[in-house]
């Protein structure tokens, strides 16, 4: 993260709320009312409301710092508003995985001692990716992910959706329309595409996908390639883990698997557009799809004496 500065925040706070995210937290940790009691309004993601437009309107009704209270996608939601508008933004980790919060140094498991920012903050600049017009907090995703996200049945039955889907692309008969540019290839209908805001943190082992750093200047690029043969045994996930351990401790190269990091990372190719998950919310993305890294955008208020990042 990048140098930070200590300011008051006695200011106009307005914190976008979205109750359905974590499995009930605003309610369990009593987040709305604590956050009431220190001078934040609240905003709760209604039927037929989006996020960002409550951030929007909480920005034109004269709101000097967003605060957000939810998961990853509304927290991606919300601060795409902040840094458009150069607002602060408080985040609240109510989520159910919460990595933008965790990557930021911020306890996840209690998510009430975020709460004391709003009084008094650290302040830190940290990067945010786009791809195409979309930014994304954690990463954009293609493939698999990309593709279960779409289905109606995904949010209740995630595993049971990816095990669906999965032998499609283990067999070779799915992937992702596209070629993706690195640095020593050019390559075609991969399987799986993440790219990240920030590159993750390959070992050791009990770190793997962790971001240490949000204020690098850089996109994480993960890719992997669609197999000659299906592989054996026949399940990707593991298959993706065994080759990033491989290659994080033994370093040594993992054909199927490329890794790199870059300011910019292109997709391209003839079909008119690729399913996509950005930050965990499915969306539909045209070719050529460019993700690009976008330094020190959004100004984050992190709780005074938290150690952080």
């Amino acid at each position: 993260m990048s140098a930070r500065g200590r300011e008051k925040t006695r200011l106009h706070v307005v914190i976008v709320a979205n109750t359905h995210s974590g499995g009930g937290k605003l309610r369990r940790f009593r987040l709305i009312e604590r956050a009431e009691r220190l001078g934040a309004q609240i905003r709760v993601i209604g039927e037929g409301q989006s996020a960002s437009s409550l951030a929007r309107a909480a920005v034109e009704q004269g709101a000097e710092v967003l605060g957000v209270a939810g998961g990853d996608g509304t927290v991606s939601a919300v601060a795409a508003v902040a840094a458009a508008t150069d607002h602060p933004l408080l985040v609240i980790p109510a989520g159910t995985r919460n990595h933008f919060a965790r990557d930021l140094g911020l306890d996840i498991r209690n998510p009430g001692r975020a709460l004391p920012a709003l009084l008094e903050a650290e302040s830190a600049r940290v990067d945010l990716g786009v791809a195409g017009s979309r930014i994304f907090v954690n990463n954009v995703s293609f493939g698999i992910y990309a593709e279960a996200l779409l289905e109606p049945r995904y949010r209740e039955a995630k595993a049971r959706t990816l095990v669906s889907l999965a032998p499609g692309y283990i067999g070779g008969q799915r992937w992702v329309e596209a070629i993706v540019d690195a640095p020593q290839e050019a390559i075609e209908c991969p399987q799986v595409v993440l790219v990240s805001n920030n590159p993750y943190q390959l070992s050791p082992p009990r770190h793997l996908g962790r971001r240490f750093a949000l204020a690098t200047g850089l996109l994480g690029a993960l890719v992997i390639k669609r197999p000659p043969e299906p592989p054996a045994p026949p399940d990707l996930l593991p298959r993706l883990r065994r080759a990033l351990l491989r290659q994080a401790s033994a370093g040594l190269p993992e054909t199927g698997v490329v890794t790199w990091s870059a300011p910019q990372v292109v997709l391209h190719g003839s079909a008119p557009g690729l399913p996509a998950g950005i930050d965990g919310e499915p969306v539909e993305l045209s070719l050529p799809v460019r993700c690009e890294i976008r330094p020190g955008a959004l100004r984050v208020l992190l709780p005074k004496r938290w150690p952080g990042m």
